[in-house]
């Protein structure tokens, strides 16, 4: 028989005691290395809106040249080149077709492309309606994108220049439906992502349609944009709009840095969206 004296129980005590720290210690550091292992993981590379189905790509904010490296006298709203920089932010895979649009809003009319073409004919007002319809029911916050979220992601982070995928105008085809599509209203729009993404996994950020994004437009604004998040002119008459061609088809327009600018109200044949998700 076991005859356990009081040294003993104090011996067990102890023990007792130092296995309960070194557990507690063990416990702590594997919390503490699993949060900063949490940490430090990128964020999610994509995100798939519940109601539309509109998908997003992470983009990784940086700084970046913005602005036509090569401007002529014409060229107000697009030089001079100054540096930019953006947070991450979420941006729409594709541009936002008219199957998405008409699950919040009513149908566009008199369109034949299809309805995995992009929304368009729709004003930047129509826009701001459908972007609140979709916070409403989702819970999340979406919006358009700013010019300099646009260029920075067109441009694969700022590194194309010319157009989004290549710096190769002989290779433009290969990525953009450009100015050499017949003049039709109704043939110069096609389905989205028929063309090569650019570096980041974005389609059609050349050619197809105009989009529009949430800055005012304004003339010689890059003179004075700031360099961090520039969220554009405080007020003109006009929306900036990305990305497009014209009716006259200048291939000018297909530059990534070119744009200009549309009544908030107006609404165009060449003219669409996509958008920016803002991850909570």
């Amino acid at each position: 028989m076991t005859v356990q004296t009081k040294q003993t129980k104090v011996l067990h005590g102890t023990s007792a005691k130092r296995l309960t720290v070194m557990f507690a210690f063990i416990f702590i550091f594997i919390l503490v290395f699993t949060s900063c292992k949490q940490q430090q993981n990128p964020a999610s590379k994509t995100y798939s809106d519940p109601i539309t189905g509109m998908e997003f790509v992470f983009v990784k904010g940086g700084c970046y040249q913005m602005g036509n490296p090569s401007p002529d006298d014409t060229d107000l709203h697009d030089s001079p080149v100054h540096e930019v920089c953006v947070d991450d932010f979420y941006i729409g895979k594709y541009e936002v077709t008219q199957e998405q649009w008409n699950v919040l809003m009513e149908p566009i009319a008199n369109t034949r492309c299809g309805d995995n073409c992009p929304a368009r004919c729709v004003t930047w007002e129509n826009v701001q309606v459908f972007i609140n319809k979709l916070a409403q029911q989702t819970g999340k916050k979406y919006r358009l994108p700013t010019s300099a979220e646009w260029e920075y992601a067109a441009g694969s982070r700022g590194k194309n220049k010319l157009y989004s995928g290549t710096d190769d105008a002989s290779k433009l085809d290969e990525y953009a439906w450009s100015y050499n599509t017949p003049f039709d209203s109704g043939t110069m729009v096609h389905p989205v992502g028929g063309k090569k993404p650019n570096g980041l996994g974005l389609y059609d950020m050349t050619g197809n349609v105009w989009e529009w994004v949430n800055d005012w437009s304004l003339e010689y604004y890059y003179r004075t944009s700031p360099k961090d998040n520039p969220q554009g002119p405080d007020a003109s008459g006009y929306r900036t709009i990305r990305g497009g061609r014209d009716w006259i088809m200048i291939p000018w327009n297909l530059k990534i840095t070119s744009r200009t600018g549309l009544r908030p109200g107006d609404s165009y044949g060449l003219v669409g969206f996509r958008l920016v998700y803002q991850a909570q």
